[in-house]
């Protein structure tokens, strides 16, 4: 096991391991921890009384987070015709049919997420190996596959993000920048977290969302109590 620096011992110090705290608690506490020299990314980290094995188990989705992600999203899109204008004039990074198809054959990465129209699938399918893996596939759960073009460039742009359960059950989803204030940040949480919980499957027996904890790209994760969430999404802005 790789030792911790000596900043990291510092500041870890702040967080009491035993305790489960308010997520208005644990934003603040992470952000006061988020000290080094670039604006770090906060993400939250749960785990899911269910069993990814079962596909009847499967937690997946996206939420347009209210705030943002704080991280500027360059969108590719394969249409042609009137879909392609269309993705253009939403503000899309690259667009194009089966040039953008040979692009990408030829190397091309240079984007972080992709739409796709329904009829370009078929060309796009053939990306598969490439694309897959980087998680940047056109994909229908994720609304990255449609012919509504234009409004999915700019929820993605507006700060749209996918979560997924993985094999063991867990989930880690980014909500912002320790720039964002501390009310920006529980916003973008509460989002998260009242779409997953509406995503619960109906085959979840149990406790569904057994432990939460948010933290900074290069600090400790902070507890949160899972009794906790429900006051956070009943409150008011």
């Amino acid at each position: 096991m790789s030792k911790r620096g000596k900043r990291y011992e510092e500041i870890a110090k702040a967080v009491d391991r035993e305790k489960l705290y308010t997520p208005a608690e644990a934003v603040e506490l992470v952000k006061k921890m988020a000290t080094a020299k670039f604006d770090e990314t906060i993400e939250v980290a749960m785990k899911l009384g269910v069993d990814p094995r079962h596909a009847d188990q499967q937690v997946r989705g996206t939420v347009v987070l209210p705030n943002g992600t704080g991280k500027s999203v360059r969108v590719a899109v394969f249409a042609k015709g009137e879909h392609a204008q269309e993705a253009e004039a939403a503000g899309a990074d690259i667009v194009g049919a089966e040039d953008l198809v040979e692009k990408v054959q030829n190397g091309f990465l240079d984007f972080d997420v992709s739409v796709a129209t329904p009829d370009m699938m078929g060309m796009v399918g053939r990306l598969g190996r490439v694309l897959g893996p980087r998680g940047l596939m056109p994909n229908p759960k994720a609304g990255t596959v449609t012919f509504e073009v234009g409004k999915a460039v700019e929820e993605l742009k507006a700060g749209k993000i996918e979560y997924r359960v993985d094999r063991a059950a867990g989930m880690h989803v980014p909500i912002g920048k320790a720039s964002f204030s501390s009310r920006a940040l529980l916003g973008n949480l509460r989002a998260l977290l009242d779409a997953v919980l509406k995503a619960r499957p109906a085959a979840a027996k149990g406790q569904y969302l057994r432990k939460v904890a948010i933290s900074s790209t290069m600090g400790p994760g902070v507890k949160i109590s899972p009794q906790e969430v429900v006051s956070i999404l009943t409150e008011k802005e």
